[in-house]
Formats: structure tokens, C-alpha cells, sequence
């Protein structure tokens, strides 16, 4: 069964705010449900870190055959994860950033998010970005 965009949003989110050990029991039950899913950490200062948090859910993509090694399917995750990158630039431009990138994929629907926890002084504020492509099937 295929699942609608929504349905896989709500995925992608989940994997991105999991802890490891949750992880790993949602991409289990997420697999049951034929939803396909990854995640990445990351952590560093903002700007620096914006082409290795894409080129992180690349790699993560195709390490979990969520998307083939195809430039296509490598585009439409690093597209989709820039998307979700820039929503929240403005809040993370110039400071530290630590997170997690979560990336789900049900049929056509490949939806990629990103939650940062932001480090200013003894704030820590958290951000999330959401980005959603449609990718033909495998």
C-alpha cells in the first residue's frame, strides 16, 4: 500500500526528532507499514554545514535503498533536503547547529526533514524544515 504525502511527512518527521534507539523501532514498523526510512546526524556551525548535511541524506538515502544511485533520484534528495534547509536558515545562520535529518519514502512520495537543536549562549532553541518531492517508482 501506498501512502499519501501527509502519511509520509509525518514519517520523515518522526525519524528526524527519534533518538538511535528509537531509530531503529520506527524504521522497523515503518517497513511493516511500506514506508521506507532513514536518518543521519549532523552537528556544527550552520553555514559550513550545509553541503555536508545534504550530501549526509544522499548517502543516507542510498544506503537504505530508499532511492537509487541515479543522478535523478540523488537530485531529488538533495533538492528536497536544501528545500527543508533553507526554512530554517534564517534561524540558524551563523550558530551551531546539532540534529538529525530524517528521510521517508512511500511509493512516489519522498519527503525529507530536518530538526535542529540551536546553540546560542545557554539558549537552546530547536527548529524543524519539511520538504516533499515526487519521485517515480523504482
Amino acid at each position: 500500500m501506498e501512502h499519501n504525502s501527509l502519511e509520509t511527512a509525518k514519517a520523515a518527521i518522526k525519524m528526524a526528532i527519534s533518538t538511535r534507539s528509537e531509530e531503529k523501532e520506527l524504521k522497523k514498523l515503518f517497513a511493516e507499514d511500506n514506508i521506507e526510512t532513514a536518518a543521519v546526524d549532523f552537528g556544527g556551525e550552520f553555514n559550513k554545514s550545509v553541503p555536508e548535511i545534504i550530501e549526509r541524506a544522499v548517502i543516507a538515502a542510498k544506503r537504505e535503498k530508499i532511492i537509487t544511485a541515479s543522478h535523478v533520484d540523488q537530485g531529488t534528495v538533495a533538492g528536497a533536503a536544501h528545500d527543508a534547509l533553507s526554512q530554517i536558515m534564517h534561524r540558524t545562520m551563523g550558530l551551531n547547529v546539532g540534529g538529525k535529518v530524517g528521510i521517508a519514502r512511500s511509493g512516489e512520495h519522498l519527503v525529507v526533514s530536518v530538526f535542529f537543536g540551536v546553540g546560542m549562549f545557554n539558549l537552546n532553541e530547536v527548529t524543524v524544515g519539511l520538504s516533499h518531492r515526487s519521485l517515480v517508482h523504482k
